[in-house]
């Protein structure tokens, strides 16, 4: 059930020979494969028929294949009365490199002739991400440049799927004299389209279990200047005139106060599930893996509270050690973006749970740890996390439609003992104060965090 990978459309041998070039793994320097131009097999079919016609006419006495030969001789001298000497070049252009899925990829190859003998036909073949569907051909074009001119191709497509996508090499083979010479130009380099995940919009009425920070939107146990009324008290030296209530300092014959509670932000730590994936990704009008709903789901969260003013970071886990440290802003949300973009299921051992009970989250912190709860490693840390007084929620990231593989008449029973074992284990997380909510876009959190925000003020742990 691992996410499919399609393989690379349009790219032929020759860009695979300069991806192995560039590597490093072809033994024959770059110089040595191409030295100029170069004759086609063209002009040799045509040599051999001139000589041989000719041959035949004198040694046989018949003028009938020397006239034969006529038309291939006046040709090949009238194609070769000026033979190329520059050499052309390609270049590729980006219109942006920064989009969104489901946004517009479009792409700029040049073919430009420096020489005075035109261009004949120059056939361009450009390499493209799997996750790039093109709106004209599968990557290989043709036209024509004439003598000192170039000629551009504008090659338009869409982003199916978020991540780093790849535009190029574009390589292009150049023929002149009528497709008598031909040159393969140096390839121009691919260009990196960074797509950013888009999901549904997010959205959480509901307070944030511990605000700490000095400002924000959040209202929090503490007074001080903030727009929440918590009562009134009497008048102390320092306190501001403007916030004196008359009405009741007329009714007691003292000053009375209006007592408020602070507005603060807070942190909200996104912890992703890297360990495993599962079902097959389809792009953004397609099903999506858990890989793809983790991702998608992250970015909506963090737009949501970044937008409120809270600070938020994110960490994965996994093998790798992947952290994102705490922002705020619309720079940080950017910053969340193009972070994400590295994100991929990583083979290996699992990360420690000590690391997640130790400094790298912060104590007062939101942890919201998106997982499809297929790894027994991810549901041993949300039990840590638990037993440790972390305010803690858990995604279930694992769509709807995931199936495991059939492959026999067991395989339905199978199943269900799958699904069986995966609800109880999710039950088990929730005795141990771990709230488990699946994953459904704007909303999906409400409810969880006013239990988390409710038991956090009594001081109880959630069951």
């Amino acid at each position: 059930m691992t996410s499919g990978d399609r393989g690379i459309r349009g790219v032929d041998s020759a860009a695979d020979d300069f991806v192995a070039r560039r590597r490093g793994q072809a033994s024959a320097p770059a110089a040595a494969d191409r030295p100029g131009w170069r004759p086609t097999r063209a002009l040799s079919r045509a040599f051999v028929v001139i000589a041989v016609a000719s041959a035949l006419g004198v040694l046989l006495g018949r003028v009938d294949l020397v006239i034969l030969a006529l038309p291939f001789i006046i040709g090949t001298a009238v194609a070769l009365r000026s033979r190329p000497t520059a050499l052309p070049t390609v270049t590729l252009q980006l219109g942006t490199d920064v989009g969104a899925e489901g946004g517009d990829v479009h792409a700029r190859m040049r073919v430009a002739n420096p020489g005075e003998v035109p261009l004949s036909t120059a056939v361009l073949r450009a390499g493209v991400s799997p996750w790039v569907r093109l709106r004209q051909g599968h990557g290989t074009y043709a036209a024509s440049v004439g003598a000192e001119m170039g000629n551009s191709i504008v090659v338009a497509g869409r982003a199916m799927r978020w991540g780093a996508h790849f535009f190029g090499p574009v390589l292009a083979d150049t023929y002149a004299c009528d497709n008598l010479f031909h040159y393969e130009t140096l390839p121009a380099e691919a260009k990196r389209v960074r797509t950013y995940p888009v999901g549904e919009p997010f959205s959480a009425d509901e307070a944030m279990p511990r605000a700490s920070g000095l400002g924000g939107t959040h209202r929090s146990r503490r007074p001080g200047e903030g727009g929440e009324l918590a009562g009134v008290r009497p008048y102390q030296p320092g306190d501001r005139l403007r916030r004196i209530d008359w009405r009741v300092s007329m009714r007691a014959r003292e000053l009375y106060v209006n007592h408020t509670l602070s507005d603060r932000d807070a942190e909200v730590v996104l912890l992703l599930d890297v360990g495993v994936d599962a079902g097959t990704s389809g792009g953004v009008d397609g099903k999506a893996s858990v890989l793809d709903t983790a991702v998608r789901a992250t970015a909506a969260i963090a737009e949501h509270y970044l937008h409120r003013g809270d600070r938020v970071s994110c960490l994965e886990f996994g093998p790798r050690v992947r952290r994102l440290r705490p922002g705020t802003g619309r720079r940080h949300y950017l910053s969340t973006l193009e972070w994400l973009l590295g994100v991929r299921v990583a083979d290996g051992v699992s990360s420690d749970t000590r690391l997640l009970r130790s400094g790298a989250l912060p104590p007062n912190a939101l942890v919201v740890m998106l997982t499809p709860l297929l790894d027994d490693s991810s549901l041993s840390a949300l039990a840590g996390l638990a037993r440790a007084g972390r305010f803690l929620v858990a995604v279930d990231t694992l769509p709807e439609h995931v199936r495991p593989e059939h492959d026999g008449v067991w395989s339905a029973h199978a199943e269900r003992l799958w699904r069986l074992d995966r609800e109880n284990a999710i039950g088990e997380l929730r005795e141990h104060g771990v709230p488990v909510v699946r994953w459904g876009g704007a909303g999906s959190l409400d409810q969880v965090l006013r239990d988390v925000t409710r038991m956090s003020a009594s001081g109880k742990a959630m069951i």
